[in-house]
């Protein structure tokens, strides 16, 4: 279906990589669910590593989608390519505040808690 729409080429192989990137991070996210072996630390970095990693990773995505518009007037960048790759920055963005959000929760419930 992808295909059949304008070019075809270049915006099927722009959202295969956007799905395989989805999937790597999907993966990655689903390592850090799993108990690590020791402290955590061992393990490649800890929490806090990961969750910086991962907001430079978002920021970096919204600073390119922000510099977009630049590629697209040149002519260097297709119509499509520019959609997927906002759209890939926005749902990044989404997930990040989601997952602040949910920091600040659990902050708060810990702090309403009697010791």
């Amino acid at each position: 279906m992808v295909d059949s729409i304008g070019s075809g080429g270049a915006s099927r192989a722009t959202l295969d990589t956007l799905l395989r990137k989805m999937q790597e991070k999907k993966a990655q996210l689903a390592g850090l669910d799993t108990p690590a072996a020791g402290a955590g630390e061992a393990a490649g970095g800890g929490f806090a590593e990961a969750v910086s990693k991962s907001i430079s990773e978002v920021d970096t995505a919204v600073k390119d989608a922000e510099s977009l518009h630049i590629e697209t007037l040149k002519g260097n960048v297709d119509f499509h390519e520019v959609a997927a790759r906002i759209k890939e920055s926005e749902l990044s963005f989404d997930f990040t505040m989601q997952v602040r959000n949910k920091f600040i929760e659990a902050y708060r419930e810990v702090m309403r808690m009697n010791v």
